[in-house]
């Protein structure tokens, strides 16, 4: 186990879940948690180092900010439990908020910042990234210093110390007492590239309870494993490098129902790469004991926007409103506030997934949208089974075309796929576009079935699988694997989330 231990280490590529080095890592520990199951320090410290070395094998020398912010928050919590005054408190959970944003906000928004800078004072500024500095004079390490790199998952760990911290100022939590568990808690690897963003209250009592895991919920993980797996790298990653990209890459170049077609396999795509990886991270993270909060409901079948952000990245939209919208006054202070507040919620709901115009324009959208919704919804009060479809068939086009702002380069390109949507939808071209690549129109459509399959018929479905004989299970479970591996993209595909 060392030796392959040693192995592992030596290998540059990132643990990506579609990876066969992941699940040679998982394998060990999987191993160790049952073998360690009745010791519970032994366990999490030993989970809580995995985490650090999963963390190190796809973020490098970032593992450091992991530890600086388990520090900083568990010694913040700590001292807020011990501290009644109220002025004290909220020096102490000011100190956490301004720490975890300044360094979220140094690696992600300083081109941001620098670009707008420039532009005012029409002088170019160069970037120096001061902490690489740093660390090559401390530790003798070569880290290139002219370009500040982005830590996969910063923003995902970022908002859970936030709310840990918050949540004990608010007294909704108490801290925990041992930083390994606070540290286990913060790094735990199935979730912290991409989510979901776990709270405290949710997931730290789990850490002090025994682990029972039934057949049924083994089976349960392994189809969740499965599935995701089956929409990342059968659906998203074949649609995307066969047909998506090529689209957005060279628009001019396709006709306008190509177009949209790529634009409604974009909004496919990036649900199967984003639910397909929160859905191997539950099943992951079950078969070690722990259970992460749904992260996604089938959010195409939403019939209006605020009924889709209850459906999509659930965990981002609820912190957003616990501790973005709700403090900020949320829909207590009049229609006029509450429009406000929910637009200032969705701009920095967009700013939270990139630095870029792009992405406040997106957040602008959404937020436009809710209040549009709130509007609308107090009109139709009472919903027939016609402005149930109306409202299925507004919010899917809108969420799908917003996605065009949240994909292209630049906003120019976003303005030209429109165009050619416009001015070159010929229908004589529809049937040559889909008998050309047919087996792409028939993934996307497959897709789109497969997400609005009705619940009950899909639970049905799940029921059964766990209910059939153990052999059945197993050989169906590999047929699958074969198949999604034999014809996978040669290309490993990075998960769209990893980068925000």
């Amino acid at each position: 186990m060392a030796e392959l231990l040693k192995q592992l280490a030596g290998q540059s590529d990132i643990f990506l879940f579609t990876h066969r080095a992941f699940w040679v890592f998982f394998g060990i520990i999987l191993l160790a948690n049952l073998l360690l199951k009745s010791k519970r320090s032994l366990r999490i410290a030993f989970l809580f180092l995995a985490s650090l070395f999963f963390y190190f094998k796809t973020g490098g020398y970032f593992f450091s900010l992991l530890i600086l912010s388990t520090c900083v928050d568990y010694s913040i919590g700590i001292a807020l439990n011990k501290t009644s005054q109220k002025a004290a408190r909220q020096l102490l959970v000011g100190i956490s908020i301004f720490i975890n944003l300044s360094v979220l906000a140094y690696f992600k928004y300083t081109y941001f910042i620098v670009d707008i800078i420039e532009q005012i004072k029409q002088t170019p500024i160069n970037t120096y990234d001061y902490l690489a500095a740093a660390a090559n004079q401390l530790m003798g390490t070569s880290f290139g210093i002219d370009q500040i790199t982005l830590p996969v998952g910063i923003s995902f760990f970022t908002f859970q110390t936030i709310s840990y911290t918050i949540d004990i100022y608010r007294r909704e939590l108490k801290p925990v007492k041992n930083i390994v568990d606070f540290g286990f808690y913060v790094s735990f690897f199935p979730q912290l590239i991409a989510g979901p963003i776990v709270r405290a209250k949710h997931f730290i009592p789990q850490i002090y309870q025994q682990v029972v895991l039934s057949e049924k919920w083994i089976w349960w993980s392994i189809l969740l494993i499965t599935g995701g797996l089956f929409k990342k790298m059968f659906i998203s990653d074949f649609i995307s490098i066969n047909f998506i990209d090529r689209v957005f890459e060279h628009p001019t170049a396709y006709s306008g129902f190509e177009i949209l077609s790529a634009i409604y396999g974009y909004s496919l795509q990036i649900y199967c790469d984003f639910s397909g990886y929160t859905d191997i991270a539950l099943g992951v993270a079950l078969l070690l004991g722990f259970r992460l909060p749904k992260n996604f409901n089938h959010p195409y079948k939403a019939t209006s926007i605020s009924e889709f952000w209850h459906r999509w990245h659930i965990s981002l939209s609820t912190w957003l409103r616990d501790y973005l919208y709700i403090p900020l006054g949320g829909n207590r202070k009049g229609s006029l506030r509450t429009s406000l507040n929910l637009l200032i919620t969705m701009l920095l709901g967009g700013l939270w997934h990139g630095a870029a115009l792009k992405f406040i324009v997106w957040g602008a959208l959404h937020g436009l949208g809710l209040i549009a919704n709130r509007l609308l919804s107090k009109l139709f009060a009472k919903r027939n089974s016609i402005i149930t479809l109306l409202g299925w068939f507004l919010t899917f086009n809108f969420v799908s075309a917003t996605w065009v702002i949240f994909r292209v380069d630049s906003l120019m390109n976003a303005q030209l796929l429109f165009e050619r949507i416009a001015y070159a939808f010929q229908s004589n071209t529809i049937t040559h576009a889909i008998f050309t690549t047919p087996y792409t129109y028939s993934l996307i459509v497959g897709g789109f079935v497969l997400h609005w399959l009705p619940d009950r018929f899909r639970i049905r479905l799940k029921i059964r699988f766990i209910r059939w004989p153990v052999w059945v299970k197993i050989a169906s479970i590999a047929l699958v694997l074969y198949l999604i591996y034999s014809l996978h993209q040669s290309t490993l595909m990075p998960f769209i989330y990893f980068r925000f």
